[in-house]
């Protein structure tokens, strides 16, 4: 299949008899190492399985989540579930994009890279640190900056959900909740508005949340904290 773009040309100036030449149109083809393998369609944000195929990433994933371990080109299978960013084929296609605007293409934007399973891994052991230290300001710092991912897309908060976060974060509120308590109030509250964007928890979760430490804390702030902690 060769996807391609149209461009109706102007009407020319002619002598016709009514004044107009007829419409024609100019096609412009997608060269092939743009395209997905999968959806045949221009990449928007073209990523590399562990084989070396490039895809686009949400065709890709797409794959990936319907339970496929392999390669859809080479049929091998993947060393990683998570596809690699090629930066060097996404610039390539937007360069292309901008040498055929004439012809009604538009330049495919940036996209967000979304977090990666090392780096959620990374992320929570500061966290887990932090909490070691009581330190609560460098505590809340790092999940107001896994909040803020979580709510950036739905696959952030996917990768977030599997790899232990929702658990991480109920074992940290439980452990400032033992400690002082006027000293802790913004980093518990910060954890209890980050999880609640990762329901439903688990039972690990759970049993954190259930102690009487965190029972106690989440009774405060439902009898004093304000509206946005409620």
């Amino acid at each position: 299949m060769i996807s391609s773009w149209r461009k109706i040309r102007a009407s020319r100036h002619a002598n016709k008899r009514n004044g107009l030449d007829d419409l024609s149109n100019m096609e412009v083809s997608i060269p092939n190492h743009f395209r997905c393998p999968i959806s045949l369609d221009l990449m928007k944000d073209p990523v590399t399985l562990s084989t070396g195929i490039t895809y686009d990433r949400h065709s890709i994933e797409t794959w990936i989540e319907a339970g496929n371990k392999t390669c859809p080109i080479t049929k091998q299978m993947l060393s990683t579930l998570e596809p690699i960013p090629n930066h060097t084929i996404r610039k390539m296609i937007q360069d292309w994009c901008v040498d055929n605007s004439s012809y009604g293409i538009e330049r495919i934007p940036t996209p967000r890279i979304p977090v990666s399973s090392h780096q959620v891994t990374e992320m929570l052991s500061k966290v887990v640190a932090a909490c070691r230290r009581e330190e609560a300001s460098a505590c809340r710092e790092l999940v107001g900056k896994i909040k803020r991912l979580v709510k950036e897309n739905e696959r952030n908060k996917r990768c977030f959900v599997a790899n232990g976060t929702v658990g991480v974060l109920a074992s940290t509120f439980e452990a400032f909740s033992k400690l002082s308590f006027d000293k802790n109030v913004a980093v518990l509250e910060e954890i209890l508005s980050c999880l609640s964007l990762m329901t439903p928890l688990d039972g690990e979760a759970k049993a954190f949340l259930g102690s009487n430490s965190s029972l106690n804390c989440m009774v405060w702030f439902l009898k004093s904290g304000d509206l946005s902690a409620r």
